[in-house]
């Protein structure tokens, strides 16, 4: 039957009045032998939520009216039911009460609930689409799906507990094993509440709404029996120690998770980017924040769901922001790629963001890595990550991504010239899976740290070079055995360039040269050191790790590494790998930005893979202790 809140569009509402209504009956009716459609095109017609957020709330069998069970049984278009509806209850004023109580409940219903899952997209876009993907699809092998999950709708008080405790066990979901770890959601009642509601009527599921008073009542039987307890244990934790000859201080405290960092230039502040595209101002001096720019305001929320983590700021004072949308308006589904390029006012501060640069390329599976870091090189021209949309070339088995593996956009570095109106696009270099960071030594060469795949494999770094191969989707570091079944043969002739060898000590060296880093440890920004610096550290690059999100027996990552490049004797650069502070709460950004002193982006709160993801972290200052006098 129609819901109440259906009914209350469809015939309270309009000037026809109760012309949908042809028969009210008070006693039961039989039930259908097999749900019916929504005249919402939601499924059945139940007191849980639809795929879309929209209670389906009716009077159900043995609903209560004065100790009666009733039913309403709803009609469509009869001519015998076109009469007035206020002529109509008039002749049963007791009924019109209950509908009409029952049709304000559902239309309140109706409008919390859609509030609920709305603010629960949001919490879910900001804590758990990392490793649950966009769509919700998991990530193979590693993180299972939400989507369509018989395990999340098989037990509400279970799904309540893994969210505000944590989990740790070997689970089966769709038919498929998965082994690891999710750290408690920093999230307050409500928050859990609404997250969870939105994933338990969203991509094929259909539940009830979680209330604030259930996650409650489970919270207070787990480890973290309150939300206040679990905010304690994810307390900012004392800085490390800082490498000789310098000092380490917290700049600012963020709002939101910060995924790039830009200098000014001038020594004097930063701008930080956060994952939905706000910018926020940070004065170096006194960490006082100023938001600059709203993502809602610039970006084209038609166009789906964001992923943004790359921006830089040219010599005019204009941000370049890298944006990537998730549109699910057409089948496949699109990655639609804009490069946003803002004005000035008339203070000399970033303005309204344009669209400058934009392209497209189907979504892929959930290895989808984007399009991300944007950086000028020293020949002046705008360089940018284009990363995988799969791990190793798999196809997948959503219905809706392109099995098509990688795309000629995709797994590659672009290159343009910022002088252009109308850029064209240029592939530098490929066989890049994720080259999340990179920048330039005092040479003019070209570093970029790879993300590998999910096997274990090594992490990456690489010298790139224009028209070169660095292996994937074929080979990973210097591995010559593929790794999935699904792995493509490389086409003949085609040449790869090797990673850098690591000599240890650190980084994942293990008494023999690995091809770079640990695996899963998640390489993000570098940046190069010059005579600003100590002997000790000029000439080299400090490189963040984001830290291990698979699991593994020991934490790697989590640090600031020191890479000591040098030459062998057939002219390959080599490194030497060391770490200079530790542990970092996923530090995911490094920049220069003053003499002497860096910057540093912590992601989060969390030192190790069991931390949460969930509450933003802060901006260190990492500078070059002043000559004593």
């Amino acid at each position: 039957m129609p819901s109440l809140s259906a009914l209350l569009r469809r015939g309270f509402n309009t000037p026809g009045g109760l012309e949908t209504v042809s028969t009210l009956l008070l006693k039961p009716t039989p039930p259908s032998p097999s749900p019916r459609p929504s005249p919402l095109g939601r499924g059945s017609m139940d007191s849980r939520a639809g795929e879309e957020g929209r209670p389906r709330a009716c009077l159900g069998e043995k609903d209560r009216v004065r100790g009666k069970a009733s039913r309403i049984t709803i009609a469509s278009n009869r001519p015998k039911a076109r009469q007035s509806a206020w002529a109509f209850l008039r002749s049963f004023s007791l009924l019109a009460a209950v509908v009409f109580a029952n049709a304000g409940w559902a239309a309140e219903l109706a409008s919390t609930q859609e509030a609920q899952i709305s603010r629960g997209k949001l919490l879910y876009l900001g804590h758990c689409v990392t490793c649950h993907q966009g769509a919700g699809q998991g990530t193979p092998g590693a993180f299972p799906p939400l989507a369509a999950s018989d395990f999340l709708m098989a037990d509400k008080p279970r799904s309540i507990r893994i969210v505000v405790e944590g989990f740790s066990d070997i689970i089966t979901v769709n038919g498929q094993t998965y082994k690891g770890f999710m750290p408690p959601a920093v999230l307050n009642d409500q928050q859990v509440a609404d997250v969870l509601t939105f994933v338990r009527n969203t991509w094929g599921n259909s539940g009830e709404a979680v209330t604030a008073d259930e996650v409650k009542a489970v919270r207070a039987k787990t480890q973290f029996p309150t939300f206040e307890a679990l905010v304690k244990a994810n307390a900012y934790l004392p800085l490390p120690k800082p490498p000789e000859g310098f000092t380490l201080r917290e700049v600012a405290r963020m709002p939101n998770h910060p995924t790039r960092l830009i200098g000014d230039g001038k020594g004097q502040a930063l701008y930080a980017l956060c994952f939905n595209g706000d910018v926020w101002k940070i004065d170096i001096a006194t960490g006082t924040l100023k938001q600059i720019l709203f993502g809602p305001n610039y970006l084209d929320l038609k166009l789906g769901d964001t992923f943004i983590v790359g921006a830089t700021l040219d010599a005019q004072n204009r941000l370049y922001i890298v944006s990537n949308q998730r549109n699910e308006t057409v089948n496949p589904v699109n990655a639609e790629v804009i490069i946003y390029r803002t004005t000035t006012h008339s203070e000399g501060e970033p303005a309204e963001p344009r669209p400058w640069f934009r392209t497209s390329y189907p979504w892929g599976t959930g290895n989808h890595h984007a399009v991300g870091h944007i950086a000028f090189g020293p020949d002046g021209h705008l360089y940018v990550n284009s990363g995988s949309r799969t791990d190793s070339n798999d196809a997948g088995d959503d219905p809706k991504i392109a099995k098509v593996g990688e795309t000629p956009l995709t797994a590659c570095m672009w290159r343009f010239d910022p002088r252009a109106e109308k850029p064209e696009l240029e592939i530098y270099a490929r066989g890049l899976r994720n080259a999340y960071g990179y920048c330039w030594n005092d040479q003019g060469e070209m570093f970029a740290t790879e993300n590998g795949p999910n096997k274990d494999a090594p992490e990456e770094l690489n010298q790139i070079e224009r028209g070169k191969h660095y292996g994937f989707p074929y080979f990973f570091a210097d591995q010559t055995e593929k790794l999935y079944p699904y792995t493509p043969d490389p086409p003949p002739g085609l040449k790869f360039e090797l990673p850098i060898a690591n000599l240890g000590p650190d980084g994942g060296f293990n008494g023999k040269p690995v091809y770079t880093f640990d695996a899963h440890s998640s390489p993000a920004g570098m940046v190069f050191l010059g005579d600003d610096f100590p002997p000790d550290f000029r000439g080299t690059f400090l490189i963040t790790r984001y830290g291990i999100l698979i699991a593994q027996p020991k934490d790697y990552g989590f640090d600031l590494l020191q890479a000591r490049l040098r030459k062998n004797a057939q002219g390959k650069y080599e490194a030497t790998m060391k770490t200079v502070l530790a542990p970092l709460a996923r530090p995911l950004d490094i920049v220069q930005n003053g003499k002497g002193k860096l910057y540093i982006a912590e992601y989060c709160r969390a030192i190790t893979f069991k931390g949460s993801l969930g509450l933003p972290g802060r901006i260190l200052e990492l500078a070059v202790k002043p000559p004593s006098r």
